[in-house]
């Protein structure tokens, strides 16, 4: 079962998050062969952290909970809250096959929130696949209910990578600049 997790940072906490960057890498490091997608989300200046998405293929809601939630920067107070939904990975690949690359300051987290009513949008993969890094829609825990859409894309600016979901069929569409994620080099 694939599951999108989305750690969203308390104002402030910088300090906090790097204090304990070694222990989210090391907690970060046993998930390595279940990782789909991850990297952090920036403000519009591009600079300011804001959170950290993370996309795994995990064995049950069970999982993911305690993946989301024994997360070292959630434990010590670190985020404000955290999406958690189920996800499944409609391009088939991991954001290490993007055929795009991992650099470049033109990437996006889009999360559409769907309006409720359970009317699934945006199932079929959007015109141009080779602008995206991931893919595919949000459901229920059970997998039976479409909640909305989450994508990682390549996109010349935050409009472009919005203009990738249908605006009228969700609640909120959300835009967060995106940096391909994983443990830096030393």
């Amino acid at each position: 079962m694939e599951f999108l997790c989305y750690h969203r940072d308390r104002p402030g906490s910088l300090a906090l998050r790097e204090e304990l960057s070694e222990e989210h890498w090391s907690y970060m490091d046993q998930y390595a062969k279940e990782m789909i997608a991850r990297g952090p989300t920036f403000s519009d200046d591009g600079e300011t952290l804001t959170g950290s998405v993370h996309i795994l293929d995990l064995p049950d809601p069970a999982a993911a909970r305690a993946f989301a939630f024994d997360e070292p920067n959630y434990q010590a107070g670190a985020y404000r809250d955290v999406l958690l939904r189920r996800w499944r990975n409609a391009l088939g690949r991991t954001m290490w096959d993007f055929p795009g690359g991992r650099t470049g300051d033109d990437r996006y987290l889009v999360l559409g929130l769907g309006l409720g009513a359970g009317q699934a949008a945006d199932l079929a993969l959007p015109p141009d696949r080779d602008e995206l890094i991931a893919y595919g829609p949000l459901l229920s825990d059970d997998g039976a209910i479409w909640l909305g859409t989450a994508a990682l894309v390549r996109a010349p600016d935050p409009d472009a990578a919005r203009a990738i979901l249908t605006p009228d069929r969700y609640a909120a569409i959300e835009v967060h600049n995106w940096h391909f994620g994983g443990r830096p080099s030393s």
